[in-house]
């Protein structure tokens, strides 16, 4: 086992995952992602950004390969390490907002941290802080039941970044935004990375999404892969009209 780069705050090599129904997920994933860097992954609906992201997080162990976070390997640790891992190291944003409806605005973007025993008064400031920053301060007591899903998003990446992790996995996070929300929300996600070091994995489908990243990887079927641009090419029916193929690297 030979540890990763030392400028590497997560690294991953030979990533092997299938899922329940036995269809393969991930085929030999490797990457390596910067400390403060905005990693975007792209690739086509069922490409393997969500079980990639997954395995990075720790939030499923792969079936073969290695995980590296700051040096120590996530891939030998056990439910309940990488559960300790992912709440104080790691924040996650998925692509359908999902929020306590018992709590109100402010609270469940507190959450991580009261849940680490921060105190109430403490845990608020800091979930302000994000609120503010994302347009839906002026929503802090209000419950979820109340708010449109383009809010309740904003409110969910606040919850992300309220807690200052190391790295935040976000699984297609303008998703349910409009346009204009998505360049307003990634545009506070990119000042928070650049501001506080935070690193993003961003999974994506959406070109003007994964523009804002400093580097994109693609994937496709469960593959790492890079794309080569092909000049139209007349004379056949097959080659007539493409304009670029996968390969795999």
């Amino acid at each position: 086992m030979v540890a990763p780069p030392d400028n590497d705050v997560l690294w991953a090599r030979a990533l092997h995952f299938r899922h329940d129904d036995g269809s393969p997920g991930l085929s030999g994933v490797s990457l390596g992602v910067r400390e403060g860097e905005i990693l975007a992954v792209g690739g086509p609906r069922g490409s393997g950004k969500t079980t990639l992201l997954r395995c990075l997080s720790g939030l499923v162990p792969a079936r073969s390969g290695e995980v590296w976070f700051n040096s120590v390997p996530v891939h030998t640790m056990g439910p309940v390490a990488r559960e300790r891992l992912r709440r104080e190291r790691f924040g996650w944003v998925d692509p359908d907002p999902v929020l306590v409806p018992e709590l109100n605005v402010w609270e469940n973007a507190a959450l991580p941290l009261m849940l680490r025993g921060t105190g109430r008064r403490r845990a608020k400031t800091a979930a302000m802080e994000w609120l503010e920053r994302l347009d839906i301060g002026d929503k802090a007591r209000k419950h979820p039941d109340v708010l449109v899903q383009a809010e309740r998003q904003r409110v969910c990446i606040a919850r992300a970044l309220a807690p200052a992790p190391s790295v935040v996995f976000a699984d297609e996070p303008t998703a349910p935004l409009h346009r204009a929300d998505r360049r307003h929300v990634l545009r506070t996600l990119t000042a928070a990375a650049r501001s506080h070091g935070i690193t993003v994995v961003l999974a994506t489908a959406d070109p003007d999404t994964a523009a804002i990243a400093d580097r994109t990887v693609s994937l496709l079927d469960g593959r790492r892969v890079r794309t080569v641009h092909l000049p139209p090419v007349s004379g056949t029916a097959e080659t007539e009209g493409r304009a670029a193929c996968s390969l795999s690297v």
